[in-house]
């Protein structure tokens, strides 16, 4: 028998013949029904992720044309504002 320092009785008994692995259960058997249900839901799942990403790429590079004619935009004001800006410091009269 292993006895510890603090008094307590332990023996080779108490402790499980691997420590630490747990002894392996056979498997269950899943319903038909079960499995059916999953893999239906997850079929179903696919098909919606599919239709909905079908559906919103369309509006995504709408929204990234919209973007880039603005960004566009924006880069040529900034642009001509910059020029407006070197064209009055260059000015004779100073």
């Amino acid at each position: 028998p292993i006895i510890p320092r603090g008094g307590g009785a332990l023996s080779r008994a108490s402790f499980p013949a691997r420590c630490g692995v747990a002894e392996m259960v056979p498997p269950v058997q899943v319903s038909p029904l079960i499995k059916f249900t999953r893999y239906s839901a997850l079929l179903v799942g696919m098909l919606y992720g599919k239709t909905r990403y079908d559906y919103l790429k369309p509006v995504a590079e709408e929204e990234r044309r919209i973007e880039s004619e603005e960004k566009k935009k924006r880069e040529e004001l900034e642009r001509i504002a910059k020029e407006l800006a070197e064209a009055s410091e260059d000015s004779i009269l100073k």
